[in-house]
């Protein structure tokens, strides 16, 4: 620290060419040690959510479409609209009174030692972040799809007798996700920041806690870890 600030910087971008993040301040251990523990549960929280939203978005904006204007689709674009609208911090506080603390189907806390201990104690966790997500698909998707049931093939297929469902499964969808699946590779550096704040409420050891415990204990290098990784995840 007592050199000049790109002798520093020099030092730094050197040591991350070779691996070396440097020592954590707290943990007496290497960064890429600490981060490489933390990375799993970060991983398997964004993917999941990526899922869910997925498997909430599809339904849900082709019932809108094919109901254009009609109850049910002014219900899928207010209830999208009104969970848009909800802090993540606090959505995921109202999920985890309501049905860990409640009801009690879901754990608290933690992460879970096995693949379906994961899938029960980052369920909530997930669908808070889904929650915020699956709007902005579900908008995409609807728009795409109804712009993709008004073209001619599509007409054409419904002359050929081709019934309802495949003409929606074989031409519509797949043609009208093509702008959905770029929104959500889009939003991939938003759901990570993300996991920044739902990885502390729901206390997932994952690197967004990680992040915060290093900010509050001036832990520099885990932050410059953390921060170079998130950032080389979203270029990913």
């Amino acid at each position: 620290l007592d050199k000049p600030i790109y002798e520093q910087f020099a030092f730094f971008m050197g040591s991350v060419l070779r691996g070396d993040l440097g020592t954590s301040l707290v943990f007496r251990r290497p960064v890429a040690v600490v981060i490489a523990e933390r990375l799993p549960p970060t991983l398997f929280l964004v993917t999941y959510a990526a899922l869910l939203s997925l498997l909430l978005t599809i339904p849900l904006a082709l019932l809108a479409a094919v109901r254009q204007n009609r109850p049910s689709d002014h219900a899928v674009r207010v209830g999208a609209t009104l969970t848009l609208s909800m802090p993540s911090f606090w959505l995921g506080l109202i999920l985890l009174i309501i049905f860990a603390v409640r009801l009690r189907w879901f754990p608290v806390a933690g992460y879970g030692d096995d693949f379906v201990d994961h899938l029960w104690h980052l369920f909530l966790p997930a669908l808070t972040i889904t929650l915020a997500l699956a709007p902005l698909l579900i908008r995409s998707l609807r728009s795409g799809l109804i712009d993709v049931l008004k073209a001619p093939y599509v007409e054409f297929a419904r002359a050929k007798g081709i019934q309802e469902n495949k003409v929606l499964r074989r031409h519509v969808l797949r043609n009208a996700m093509i702008s959905t699946v770029t929104i959500l590779a889009l939003n991939v550096g938003w759901l990570l920041g993300g996991s920044v704040v739902i990885e502390t409420v729901f206390t997932i050891p994952g690197l967004g806690q990680l992040m915060v415990n290093a900010i509050y204990a001036r832990d520099y290098p885990v932050v410059q870890g953390v921060t170079l990784v998130f950032g080389f995840l979203v270029i990913m």
